[in-house]
């Protein structure tokens, strides 16, 4: 029933209402990766992320050296942080797995099989006792750790017509 209806004291009872509600921001690293692959699907040329913390940060370089994206450069604004990222236009899905769960190396195959869409095109992002590392580094250093999240650019269909039309115009 409505508090009014009751005649309690909506105050004594610590229930206040306000005109404007705020939603809390959950998993500031979620939000970074939703921007970027609502942006990259818009076809924008940057995007601005905010707030960042140092997990995204390092997620961003991990898909910078794989690629996936371009420069970024971050805005210290003494608040959040902010990062104005270049995108390349190869990014297709990314993003985060929760909860974290852990992963070992004998358990990284059956990761992988569920979460990319194929072994050769992905990349799973962990947070190990080394840093954090895509799942190719963490097999050479032959260790485990939580699964952050996972981006991927799977193999499309009009790069496989351009090849087919550059093998048809050879042979005349």
């Amino acid at each position: 029933r409505c508090v009014q209806e009751t005649g309690i004291n909506a105050e004594y009872m610590g229930i206040y209402y306000s005109k404007e509600q705020k939603m809390v921001l959950m998993n500031v690293l979620s939000n970074c990766l939703k921007a970027i692959v609502n942006a990259e699907r818009a076809g924008k040329r940057q995007v601005l992320l905010r707030p960042v913390n140092k997990i995204v940060i390092k997620f961003l370089r991990i898909m910078q050296k794989k690629k996936f994206v371009g420069e970024f450069e971050i805005v210290d604004d003494r608040r959040g942080k902010k990062i104005v990222l270049d995108l390349l236009g190869r990014l297709n899905k990314c993003g985060v797995y929760s909860p974290r769960f852990d992963i070992t190396i004998k358990g990284m195959d059956r990761i992988m099989d569920y979460v990319l869409p194929s072994r050769q095109i992905g990349y799973i992002v962990l947070t190990t006792t080394y840093g954090i590392l895509d799942h190719e580094e963490a097999v050479k250093k032959q260790t485990g750790g939580k699964i952050l999240g996972f981006f991927y650019q799977p193999f499309e269909f009009t790069h496989f017509r351009k090849c087919l039309l550059y093998t048809s115009d050879d042979a005349d």
